[in-house]
């Protein structure tokens, strides 16, 4: 015997005659029917009302149209925005919304999916994107992970580019440099770490996103500022692309750096560096932290046990791995044949070891670089899941 297929109105309807009938309350039927008193007496009382017709569902769309916008003021907005092709739809309607302020303009939606349709859109493109440092390493104490990161640019009051960079121990929130520099290359960067190295020693890690020069889309996202790194004895680790929040605390102080010292900017770039540098100190030892029970980032944080002699070494690999120098092409040579790795590790020397599929998989120090690929004679790098868009 096939099921019963009921339609939602005919089982309205029974309801209503059964409490009609006084075949039952109006509790006891309601519970028969899986639905609430509330929406028992409901449909009863559109019944009293309309009658049976009343008892089916209504349609779900609007009772009048969506607004429409005439052909003229469409094709205004369309020819601000062929003026303008890098206009996105946010902008085109601030100005269309300055130049003609007693118009009603269509939403910032609306205008998307009317420059959509006139091809005016272009989807954005994606970049290939490489594996972070997965998982990120876990914060125990002082100097397992510092933060690294480049605060956005301003200028100051007279027109000169202030963009510090800024070090902070995770743990403990402390603030280790903050400095301005005058380019973000590695040659102004990496002095930055020696000094702060031979004043506070080495830390596990250093956390950072992956933007020059912490990282590239290169092979192991290595930079020349992330091997001297390796090579001093640190770790380096990478946020995942699109995720700002796995390095949220050192992002909250780049809140707080902007609100102390740059809101306003300082009339000069000279005023600017000494109120960045008054701040490091109120920030380490006279501001308490919340995250620290109210402490100050000074009174928590202590020095690394780990000095640093000024040396960098090259990683050490274990003797069941084959060692191989990359080339000033950014090549290593394997039973007589040529395999591209990357140009930012020429010179150095790459770690190869068989896995348990007996792939090759390559390693500079502790980051490991992906699979070597024998058809393409390139390295396959990891492949992750990046952020839904």
């Amino acid at each position: 015997m096939a099921w019963e297929n009921y339609k939602v109105e005919h089982q309205r309807l029974q309801l209503i005659k059964a409490y009609m009938k006084n075949e039952s309350s109006m509790t006891d039927l309601c519970k028969q029917y899986g639905i609430s008193r509330k929406t028992g007496y409901k449909w009863y009382n559109v019944y009293l009302r309309e009658g049976e017709k009343g008892l089916k569902d209504m349609p779900k769309s609007p009772n009048t149209p969506c607004r429409l916008y005439s052909e003229d003021l469409i094709k205004i907005a369309i020819d601000y925005k062929l003026k303008h092709r890098t206009y996105g739809p946010k902008k085109v309607l601030a100005k269309l919304e300055y130049l003609y302020p007693k118009v009603s303009w269509p939403s910032v939606t609306r205008l998307y999916e009317i420059f959509k349709d006139h091809g005016l859109v272009n989807d954005r493109r994606i970049r290939n994107r490489l594996s972070a440092t997965s998982p990120l390493a876990d914060l125990t104490g002082c100097n397992d992970t510092w933060a690294v990161d480049l605060k956005g640019w301003f200028l100051t009051d007279d027109g000169y580019k202030c963009e510090p960079l800024t070090i902070t121990d995770c743990h403990s929130r402390y603030l280790i440099r903050c400095k301005h520099l005058d380019k973000h290359s590695v040659e102004y960067v990496w002095p930055i770490f020696e000094e702060a190295f031979h004043e506070y020693g080495l830390p596990q890690r250093v956390r950072s996103d992956n933007g020059p020069p912490f990282g590239c889309v290169g092979v192991g996202r290595l930079t020349r500022l992330s091997i001297n790194l390796i090579k001093a004895g640190v770790i380096p680790e990478w946020i995942r692309p699109g995720h700002p929040e796995e390095n949220g605390r050192h992002e909250r102080f780049h809140l707080t750096l902007k609100q102390e010292t740059a809101s306003p900017p300082k009339p000069t770039l000279v005023l600017q560096i000494k109120a960045m540098e008054n701040f490091s100190e109120e920030y380490n030892f006279e501001r308490p932290h919340e995250a620290l029970g109210m402490k100050t980032p000074g009174s928590c944080y202590t020095k690394s046990p780990r000095n640093w002699n000024g040396i960098l070494k090259s990683p050490e690999y274990d003797t069941e791995m084959d060692v191989r120098k990359v080339c000033q092409s950014g090549c290593i040579w394997l039973k007589q044949e040529e395999y591209y790795i990357g140009q930012s590790l020429q010179g150095e020397y790459i770690g190869l070891k068989h896995n348990d599929a007996e792939e090759l998989d390559l390693y500079y120090g502790p980051v490991y670089l992906g699979k070597l690929d024998m058809q393409k004679r390139s390295v396959e790098k990891p492949k992750i899941k990046t952020r839904k868009r």
